[in-house]
């Protein structure tokens, strides 16, 4: 079955010439949405990826634009409908992947988001590399430096609780506890 896909981004804007147009294309239902594209929240899109069934329905609209809010969403939204097995056509693109030419753009599709992925892991990757060569590594920083640990244990031969340690060192006293040895006079 082929179900469309309209939407508009305002209220005072109109559906009717792209219900019009799906109707046209064979649609037998169209779903509507009066939602900005770039609105990560659109629940009559998300009813409709619920609604179309694997290898049965072809999801129709009048252009991309209508359907995704940027590349990389409607590549995402191509892959889904791939795995899915849920075909695609977009009227203005004459995309349509229950041909060949549409599978081929299809797969150009798929293509610029692997090659989007492996841009995205080599840069992480020579990022990490220059930071450690400058002397830093990955990840949160320690909130017990070794000079703190050694005044936090000093409060605590002092005599002050483990609760008053933690708080003065604005830590747990979970993390507190894996950092010095407190001894069971010291305990909260």
């Amino acid at each position: 079955m082929k179900v469309g896909y309209a939407r508009v981004s305002t209220d005072e804007q109109s559906v009717e010439s792209q219900i019009d147009a799906l109707t046209a294309a064979g649609c037998e239902r169209v779903f509507t949405e009066h939602a900005s594209g770039a609105k990560m929240d659109r629940p009559v899109l998300a009813e409709l990826l619920r609604f179309l069934r694997p290898g049965q329905d072809t999801l129709v609209v009048v252009r991309l634009d209508r359907l995704a809010r940027s590349l990389r969403h409607l590549i995402d939204l191509m892959e889904d409908f791939g795995r899915n097995g849920i075909a695609f056509s977009s009227l203005n693109e004459a995309i349509d992947t229950t041909t060949a030419g549409g599978r081929l753009v299809f797969g150009i599709f798929a293509g610029i988001a692997e090659f989007e992925r492996a841009l995205i892991r080599q840069r992480t990757v020579a990022g990490l590399q220059a930071a450690k060569a400058r002397g830093r590594s990955g990840g949160r920083p320690k909130l017990m430096t070794p000079a703190k640990v050694s005044a936090a244990q000093k409060m605590l031969s002092g005599g002050s609780t483990a609760r008053e340690v933690a708080d003065a060192f604005g830590v747990s006293i979970a993390t507190l506890y894996r950092h010095v040895q407190v001894s069971q006079s010291a305990q909260p």
